[in-house]
């Protein structure tokens, strides 16, 4: 059996975590972000947590500190960083699977940006709600991708249609989900549209690379796209059924 990480390890761990975040007095503040803030933690989920740094801090000592902790002390595995403005998120991959999110943020910006976050201690801003895409964008990342699709498929490259249509059936979801309520990134909201949609989406789903095949899903998306868009702009989607149409004409 794979070594795999149990619930009561990850609570022990994120109780550590949170025990080595108070007794560090380069930080000012920790806060539960993710599945945590919400109260939703199930058997898969991760640990997520905020930590406001201290006035004058030196991030990369922080980093470098912590970082060796991760890794000496619960056998991380490698770890990959990604920033969003001025906070850096370093994620951890432990061996048993188990990932961990540390966010880093400065002492003057640490705070909520939208629900998921549930403060342990210090102090944070309310930064509001944070802001979804608008349905224009999510509307023109589709079109882009559907001329890719057409052009893919003429040009035999089925590995960069199928590429390209996947990205077309996401920016379709995503628009339902912003119309119904829903968290749109990274398909967070995608199972709790409601069946008909779900139902319908599978249609555009590709089940081998073959040209006719890939003509159909891509057929199925641009149909469902279109009734998304004209849900939130009746005009654009009159304006844009001829020519999504005629890509599809187009293949023959």
């Amino acid at each position: 059996m794979p070594l795999l990480f149990t619930e009561e390890e990850r609570e022990q761990i994120r109780v550590e975590l949170v025990s080595w975040a108070k007794s560090d007095s380069r930080i000012a503040g920790a806060a539960h972000t993710g599945s945590a803030a919400k109260g939703q933690v199930d058997r898969w989920s991760d640990i997520d947590l905020a930590l406001g740094l201290s006035a004058e801090v030196n991030l990369n000592e922080v980093l470098t500190d912590w970082t060796d902790r991760l890794y000496s002390k619960y056998h991380a595995a490698a770890h990959h960083d990604l920033r969003h403005g001025n906070t850096l998120y370093r994620v951890f991959l432990l061996k048993n699977t188990l990932q961990i999110d540390l966010a880093f943020w400065l002492h003057n910006e640490f705070g909520a940006m939208g629900p998921n976050f549930k403060l342990i201690f210090g102090a944070a801003k309310d930064h509001g709600d944070v802001p979804v895409p608008a349905a224009q964008d999510l509307i023109g990342m589709a079109w882009l991708y559907a001329l890719h699709v057409r052009s893919s498929i003429l040009r035999g490259r089925m590995w960069q249609a199928e590429y390209m249509l996947s990205g077309l059936r996401d920016q379709m979801l995503a628009l339902a989900c912003l119309r119904n309520g829903l968290p749109v990134f990274q398909g967070r909201g995608v199972d709790e549209l409601p069946p008909e949609i779900k139902n319908g989406a599978v249609e555009c789903l590709v089940r081998s690379l073959a040209a006719a095949e890939l003509k159909r899903a891509f057929c199925s998306t641009i149909d469902r796209l279109l009734k998304e868009i004209e849900s939130v702009d009746v005009q654009l989607s009159n304006c844009l059924a001829s020519p999504l149409n005629t890509l599809i004409e187009s293949l023959g």
